[in-house]
């Protein structure tokens, strides 16, 4: 270990263990085998009207943590659920907790929504967090247990007789050895940078003239090889196969011992876009920036010496606070999926329904859509009927122009191929393209680079804003002119997650919709001032068209008709929307909401939110659709789209709430919020206090809707 930090080390090793880690490591044991609690408080300031967004997506997470403990899930799904959560945590720490540390470092006094300052908050974060990362790992740690008596085993290294070591060595001399990098650090070579979120193994070496050991660090290549690999018809971890062959790796050198670490980072930076000349530049100059935020969370195991953590500390310059000691796995969001056939220990296939909507053999999407509308349910019906209207728009000579807005565009073929063909047989393509779409940027500037050879007119964004909204305009040629055909969506044009997430699409022909996709497209590449007849669209409209709605709701019922709202969304942290439901309720409006994730809305409360129902919905599918539905004195007016109620979507982002214009159509919104109002598999009641309660019973809106799909 280089001699400018020795001075330094006793001192930091003093200071290296946390006590909340102390207390977790100490506790962990108990806490792994302790049975899943049946609630979860999202209290933050229990004085507040309302709820701490931190705490509620802690409380969230927990009950995704439920699902992986729930023993009627599949062992293999269960383990994904565990993956998952460590992967939430993992943003959970470079976005949400990066910008708290960011808020104490700028020295903020604004007090968040509950009332409580940031270093509050923070302190908060860091009880629970500890807690939540020992329960992790512990959960991960049981499952595997409990595969291994399926005959799904990782193997350890002294679990292995000397024939299957030598195999174990002549795979990792082979196969894994190549790819390593040692990094020795001494006077000529300087603490290497860490990335984010990288596997590392912390080597102590025999130190030369010294008593004090070497360091080096060895980082293990995951993503360039897999986490768990196959060696000989076993599965082990790539760390424990490289950490058993070090003395490989250091020839000549005596290895003392290795020990895995991890670090989080911040990856929530900023560019001014007024000062951007070219903003795809600008955005691939910020994912550079990006590699080099600071430090907001350490992860050891638990066996590190203490002088050696004191040292990662003291370089890496993290507070022992934001040190967390765990038994391990590290990194639980690399076992989203093992190396192994056993559809026993998984979910059924699911297999999208798909219709035909009265569609004859020679007729066209677009003949069925002049006769009516067609709404998708995801992933119960395919969203490869989504892609065929895209690939039909782009084969079709008649159409002329085809616009597209794209979030999130994954790696699909078929959407990248229809854009591509229609832009080179001389349609014009239009692609919006959102740059700044977190932790997608490189993928989509690929794709703005891939339309734009391709003759595509590409925009990279808006000044000041992200574009969420989910929209696509086809104008075609017919007889009686032109026509418009317009598709949204509530999920992102990515055909991987809408196999994974719940989202609904309309296709129509609408001509006031079609009118308002022109008019929405004009505005984001032209800046066009735009006048829409139906559609609420952020930042200018969303807002104040929903709370007009509410307010409407308020005075049906001040006036003793049967007044309700029913809602679902992904996020409720907007304050303006809160109150807004607040009044609502106080003037007897009936109101109902599902809400995935974060929700800052007391509910229950006497004389504030006594009307108010909360539940949380999970389960094999994501939960990503947004509808909000209103009674509307007997004509009920639903809407649907991109925009849940936070407000960085109502003020900061282009969304799009569309009307439901068809009455059938409107009906079967109405439906599908009654089945999941009434589900009881995956959902969880909020309380008065702040806390979560798993309801009982076994009817699951998910299983329902994969058995029917939709049929209107």
């Amino acid at each position: 270990m280089p001699a400018t930090a020795e001075k330094n080390l006793d001192k930091a090793a003093k200071a290296a263990r946390p006590a909340a880690a102390e207390a977790a490591a100490d506790q962990a044991p108990a806490a792994a085998e302790r049975p899943l609690r049946e609630t979860f408080s999202t209290v933050g300031n229990p004085g507040s009207r309302f709820l701490n967004r931190e705490m509620s997506w802690l409380s969230f997470n927990e009950r995704v943590l439920a699902e992986a403990c729930d023993e009627r899930n599949p062992l293999l799904e269960r383990l994904k659920f565990t993956a998952i959560c460590g992967s939430n945590l993992d943003e959970f720490f470079m976005v949400r907790v990066a910008g708290i540390h960011q808020q104490i470092a700028a020295g903020v006094q604004t007090p968040s929504l509950d009332g409580l300052l940031p270093r509050e908050v923070l302190k908060l974060v860091r009880e629970q967090t500890h807690t939540m990362m020992t329960r992790v790992e512990g959960v991960t740690r049981r499952v595997l247990g409990q595969l291994q008596s399926e005959g799904i085993k990782i193997w350890r290294m002294d679990e292995l007789d000397a024939a299957a070591r030598e195999e174990v060595r002549r795979h990792y001399l082979d196969q894994i050895q190549p790819v390593l990098t040692p990094l020795v650090v001494d006077p000529s070579h300087p603490f290497p940078y860490i990335s984010n979120l990288s596997l590392n193994l912390g080597v102590l070496l025999e130190g030369k003239k010294k008593k004090e050991p070497d360091f080096a660090r060895v980082k293990v290549p995951v993503g360039v090889l897999p986490r768990i690999v196959t060696i000989g018809g076993r599965l082990m971890l790539l760390e424990d196969v490289m950490a058993a062959h070090m003395g490989e790796l250091f020839k000549g050198r005596q290895v003392r011992a290795a020990y895995l670490f991890r670090v989080t980072r911040n990856t929530d930076f900023d560019f001014d876009e007024d000062e951007a000349e070219d903003l795809l530049a600008t955005v691939e100059d910020g994912l550079r920036r990006r590699r080099f935020g600071d430090p907001v969370r350490l992860e050891v195991t638990q066996d590190m010496p203490q002088k050696l953590l004191g040292y990662l500390q003291e370089r890496m310059s993290i507070s022992p606070k934001d040190v967390f000691q765990l038994q391990g796995p590290l990194g639980t969001g690399d076992f989203m999926g093992l190396p192994v056939d056993c559809p026993a220990l998984s979910f059924e296939p699911h297999q999208p329904h798909l219709h035909t909507y009265g569609r004859d053999d020679d007729e066209s999407i677009f003949d069925v859509l002049r006769r009516r509308d067609i709404l998708l349910h995801h992933p119960y019906d395919s969203f490869g009927q989504v892609l065929d209207f895209l690939e039909e728009a782009a084969a079709d000579p008649d159409v002329l122009a085809i616009k597209q807005i794209l979030y999130r565009t994954g790696d699909d073929h078929r959407l990248l191929g229809a854009l591509r063909s229609a832009a080179e047989s001389g349609k014009q393509v239009v692609a919006f393209i959102e740059l700044k779409a977190r932790f997608d940027e490189q993928r989509n500037i690929s794709w703005a680079k891939q339309l734009e050879r391709a003759g595509a007119h590409v925009v990279h964004g808006v000044a000041g804003l992200k574009t969420h909204a989910k929209v696509t305009l086809v104008v075609r040629r017919e007889a009686g002119g032109l026509r418009r055909y317009v598709h949204i969506g509530t999920g992102n044009y990515n055909a991987k997650t809408a196999r994974l997430y719940t989202d609904l699409s309309l296709l129509t022909a609408d001509p006031t919709l079609g009118a308002d996709a022109t008019e929405l497209f004009n505005h984001l590449t032209g800046y066009a001032e735009a006048d829409y007849q139906r559609m609420l669209v952020a930042p200018q409209y969303a807002r104040d068209g929903m709370i007009e709605r509410l307010e409407r709701e308020a005075e049906f019922a001040r006036q003793g008709h049967d007044a309700w709202f029913t809602g679902k969304c992904n996020q409720l942290t907007d304050p303006a929307m809160i109150e807004a439901l607040y009044r609502a309720s106080q003037a007897g409006v009936r109101i109902r909401m599902v809400i995935r994730g974060v929700c800052c809305l007391r509910p229950g409360v006497e004389g504030l939110s006594e009307n108010i129902e909360i539940r949380s919905l999970l389960g094999r599918f994501l939960e990503h659709s947004r509808i909000y539905a209103f009674g509307n004195g007997g004509e009920p007016e639903v809407y649907f789209g991109s925009a849940d109620w936070m407000s960085r979507n109502l003020d900061r982002r282009v969304e799009v709430l569309a009307p439901v214009l068809v009455p059938a159509l409107r009906e079967e919104f109405l439906e599908i919020m009654d089945t999941e109002l009434h589900d009881q598999r995956g959902s969880w009641y909020l309380r008065e206090d702040g806390v979560y309660e798993k309801l009982p019973g076994e009817r699951s809106a998910q299983a329902e809707f994969a058995e029917d799909g939709s049929s209107v």
